[in-house]
């Protein structure tokens, strides 16, 4: 039976439902943050909502307050499962390097017969056009690719990912191209629930003042209230302040890794079309779909031998990377058979290392 492309995957993604939701290795952790926005809400249903629902009986105003926190918090969920299920912009991998990127060195080797062969390798670096601008765009050794612009490799979970922004262990996944919107919804969306819980924590307390007296003594009636408050004034620095800076961002059309990486200095940003533009790109485009099909069927072939390619560096550098090809020119065909014939176990394109 043919495996499926999930259960092949080179990354260190986990999937579940056959391939249908992918997570990074850190999902785990997506259940600290399920249980972080959950717990606080049932605590708040059960004992600040219900006395609201007495405390305010007019126009049932506080069975309101107890349907929209309920509501919210499902709304949140959901964001958080749709930024951290699916696909946020993998760029497949290649199985042979890109052929078309090898060059060849002037001192190529003279064989036995006197014919000369070429010494292919690959340039570290290559420039592309970006809004009319020169963009250099590195390869990658891992995915044997060059990477499309604003791509990064991430370390965490192993795959190159469109526009990647950055790994979030809170939500077990990386943000890129196809989730980033999700994401920054679930944050603001996060901020906006510690501000309404907060809110009517406190009122609550005020309630409680106006039956009991001194604050301290309507604090000794409710403390899930003071708890509360206390709990959604902490984490609203965290998640107010990430939003604050995402906006920041957006505004700018800047991913973090680009922000730590090259600074909030006043440079050229090619990316950078103004802040409206910046903001229906992010809100009102369509989502791109997956480059990967991961339910696909996958053909078992043979292993294939190790070939030795030479990758140069930006500074004229030399590494050899051992990859698997299944294919290459007709030229090199002709080195490969030439060199078994003569009893040679491993080639290595680009000399002796």
């Amino acid at each position: 039976m043919a495996k499926r492309v999930y259960q092949v995957w080179k990354g260190r993604n986990i999937f579940f439902f056959r391939g249908r939701l992918i997570f990074g290795p850190d999902a785990r952790s997506l259940l600290v943050t399920l249980l972080l926005i959950t717990v606080p809400v049932v605590i708040f249903c059960t004992h600040v909502a219900r006395n609201l629902i007495h405390a305010i009986p007019a126009y049932n105003a506080g069975y309101a307050i107890l349907l929209v926190a309920i509501g919210f918090t499902i709304y949140v969920l959901v964001l958080l499962i749709l930024t951290s299920a699916q696909d946020p912009g993998i760029v497949p991998r290649n199985l042979p390097p890109p052929e078309e990127e090898f060059c060849y060195d002037s001192a190529a080797s003279v064989e036995a017969d006197q014919r000369q062969t070429p010494t292919p390798r690959l340039p570290r670096t290559k420039e592309v056009t970006v809004n009319g601008f020169c963009v250099k765009v590195k390869y990658c050794e891992t995915c044997m690719l060059y990477r499309p612009p604003r791509c990064s490799h991430c370390s965490v979970c192993d795959n190159c990912v469109e526009r990647f922004d950055h790994h979030c262990p809170w939500v077990g996944q990386c943000i890129g191209l196809r989730n980033y919107r999700y994401f920054f919804l679930f944050i603001s969306s996060a901020a906006l629930l510690c501000i309404f819980i907060f809110a009517m924590s406190a009122l609550n307390i005020k309630f409680l003042m106006d039956d009991h007296g001194p604050v301290w003594k309507a604090m000794k009636q409710s403390p899930a209230s003071v708890i509360l408050m206390a709990y959604c004034f902490f984490f609203l620095w965290f998640v107010g302040g990430l939003t604050c800076f995402h906006l920041y961002l957006i505004n700018r059309n800047q991913t973090t890794y680009e922000n730590f990486r090259y600074g909030a200095v006043n440079r050229l940003n090619v990316y950078n079309q103004g802040c409206m533009k910046n903001f229906l790109e992010v809100f009102c485009t369509k989502t791109k779909p997956s480059r990967n099909n991961f339910r696909a069927s996958v053909r078992e072939e043979a292993p294939i031998p190790a070939i030795r390619l030479k990758i140069d560096d930006a500074d004229g550098d030399h590494r050899t990377k051992v990859e698997d090809i299944s294919e290459i020119d007709n030229d090199l065909s002709k080195i490969c058979q030439r060199r078994n014939s003569e009893g040679v176990d491993e080639i290595q394109f680009g000399g002796a290392t």
